[in-house]
């Protein structure tokens, strides 16, 4: 038995406002014939299928076309679980339809942990699933009145770990024929690597588990958040897949990768690797503007012909005029997503930010409260409550 594990798609997303339905629907045609082409029994989505909660007609299009393009596939099962960009009632309104395609979807956590256990077996191959969605403090622990944010941290990350022991007994209890086990995850594990393009889903240290806290019963932990295919805490069992489409230019430098688990005679004989194509291509350059006008010419397309995006980052003071540069960008076929200055040394007020900047969703709003408080002269890393009680605002508000 084969089985693919991917995560963090994010249908629809938009880099610096230029939508990637381009790059997405190449994906989506090139793993569909991946799976074909290595003979794929199961395909793992380990949340954030899509960028939004309130996806577009577009992002749902390209996902169920997808889903219904590998029922004549080697692919005989699919399970998709739900990350922190996803809407619950978006995943899991079709999942009774999705369940007589052998489409198993888990949008939130369950009330009963023996929903989110599946066994799969294909070709008298077997495998358990424990496919854990991403768990929202409100999910999992209940809210008690008066306690303390170390409190709350230390029981919301009781209550996770709970769990996921939870699913591996569950796992445990049905699995009578000594299985592989598998589990899924949306979460950050400790000892991950982030881009910029990821949100710290917890509130700052709040639900961070690392691998040794997920049962050793787990014979492989397929995770989902991270957008940087990595292995955490040095266990070869334990792995973010990645996202497979550049998300930020923070994640131009590294492959972008799915992992296949092969298993036989009833254990996990290989976990393998495999790069996805760069369907679109990136480049950041950074310099004085001359040298960044220089290397214009160096900038190329490949063989997906799709229009190359770039990110200047200035080596100038905050005062350099930046038509020339445009200007003899117009004379080459890429765009130009974002102008920057490095190593600013001068902080700018927020007004003066938004005046200089063509729209205000060209920054997060972790980087509008950073800069705020910089102009404030308040010092966030002497106050980690202050930052963790923004964050857990802000991820409030984008759950709702």
């Amino acid at each position: 038995m084969k089985i693919l594990h991917t995560a963090d798609w994010h249908l629809g997303h938009r880099l610096h406002e230029r939508s990637q339905f381009e790059e997405q629907s190449l994906f989506l045609t090139w793993i569909e014939t991946y799976i074909i082409n290595q003979k794929i029994d199961v395909l793992l989505i380990s949340g954030d299928v899509f960028d939004t909660g309130a996806p577009s007609n577009q992002s749902l299009e390209m996902y169920y076309s997808f889903l219904i393009k590998l029922k004549g596939t080697s692919c005989k099962s699919i399970i998709i679980t739900g990350g922190n960009h996803d809407s619950p009632g978006t995943l899991n309104a079709p999942k009774h339809i999705l369940g007589a395609l052998s489409i198993k979807v888990v949008g939130k956590a369950t009330e009963e942990i023996k929903d989110e256990v599946f066994e799969i077996e294909i070709n008298n191959e077997k495998i358990i699933v424990a496919a854990v969605p991403y768990l929202r403090d409100g999910d999992i622990r209940r809210a008690v009145a008066g306690e303390t944010f170390d409190e709350l941290t230390e029981k919301y990350k009781k209550a996770l770990i709970n769990h996921y022991d939870a699913a591996a007994a569950q796992c445990k209890l049905i699995n009578t024929s000594n299985a592989p086990v598998i589990a899924m995850g949306h979460l950050f594990a400790t000892g991950g690597t982030i881009s910029d393009s990821e949100q710290n889903i917890y509130v700052g240290t709040l639900g961070h588990i690392g691998a040794e806290d997920f049962p050793s019963y787990f014979d492989y932990v397929a995770l989902g958040h991270l957008h940087r295919p990595q292995i955490i805490g040095k266990n070869d069992k334990v792995r973010y897949s990645g996202s497979p489409n550049v998300l930020s230019f923070s994640e131009i430098n590294y492959d972008k990768k799915v992992l296949i688990v092969s298993v036989e005679n009833n254990e996990i004989t290989a976990i393998k690797e495999d790069v996805i194509p760069n369907f679109r291509e990136f480049y950041k350059l950074t310099g004085n503007a001359q040298e960044c006008i220089n290397a214009f010419k160096t900038i190329t397309s490949n063989t997906y012909k799709l229009t190359p995006w770039v990110e200047i980052a200035l080596k100038e003071d905050n005062t350099v005029n930046t038509d020339h540069l445009k200007s003899e960008a117009e004379k080459y076929p890429f765009e130009i997503l974002k102008i920057g200055l490095k190593n600013q040394r001068k902080i700018k007020g927020i007004e003066e930010l938004l005046a200089n900047t063509k729209s205000i969703k060209e920054l997060l709003p972790t980087e509008v409260f950073k800069l705020k408080c910089a102009e404030m002269e308040y010092d966030l890393e002497k106050s980690p409550k202050v930052w963790d009680a923004f964050n857990e605002i802000l991820q409030s508000v984008k759950n709702q």
